[in-house]
């Protein structure tokens, strides 16, 4: 304990005089610490090289990630903008469904998109499946997402609708205002294609794009 107290007090000495180097300039060369990559014994100046040399190789990894991050971002951006172009060139619903299914399918290689929308006057809707009868299940399902969810599909609800051999998910839904009127769901045999801890503010983005889109369509 004593010698813990000591140390701690000369550790607090140092700190509190920075200047005592100046004046026993000659102890950075005398004093010696292990090595923490070796055995040997390594000077303090040597040490504190090595820790700035180890400090830069994590800044250096650090921002590795993050460029890749943001280009991985703009990448994404890009995806998304041309996807809205052509999403409000569409005439009819016909060809803003056709737009997402090509973009999703293409340009974001999702294997498995599908969508169901619900709660519009049935005179009007044209005969496609994306207004097939939808069970009280995933309705209530997408009506109770605060945001999109992404993860293992097993477990979830019954997307039979999406396609055999999906293994993980994201579903979006689709809304007009604080009403859900559809899911959104992209699917993927790979088990970590969509996973949890995924941020999900494309998917939101993509999301308010594809209602109103829509609901341009089919209101």
């Amino acid at each position: 304990m004593n010698a813990a107290l000591e140390a701690n007090e000369v550790a607090g000495y140092l700190k509190s005089h920075p200047e005592f180097f100046d004046h026993y300039a000659e102890l950075l060369a005398q004093v010696h610490i292990p090595d923490p990559h070796g055995g040997r014994a390594i000077s303090i100046t040597e040490r504190q090289l090595g820790n700035l040399r180890d400090r830069n190789k994590q800044l250096e990894a650090k921002l590795t990630e993050l460029i890749r991050y943001g280009e991985e971002n703009d990448a994404i951006s890009e995806k998304i903008h041309w996807m809205t172009v052509a999403l409000i060139a569409a005439a009819d619903y016909p060809a803003v469904a056709r737009t997402l299914y090509s973009h999703l399918g293409g340009a974001f290689a999702v294997p498995h998109v599908a969508f169901r929308l619900w709660g519009f006057a049935a005179e009007k809707l044209p005969r496609h499946a994306e207004f097939s009868a939808t069970d009280p299940a995933t309705i209530d399902f997408a009506k109770d997402l605060k945001h999109p969810y992404c993860g293992p599909s097993a477990g979830v609800i019954d997307l039979a609708w999406l396609g055999g051999g999906v293994r993980s998910l994201a579903l979006v839904p689709l809304r007009r205002g604080d009403e859900t009127f559809g899911l959104l769901a992209l699917g993927s045999e790979e088990a970590h294609r969509f996973y949890p801890e995924m941020g999900s503010l494309f998917l939101t983005r993509f999301g308010d794009i594809a209602a109103a889109a829509l609901l341009r369509t089919l209101e």
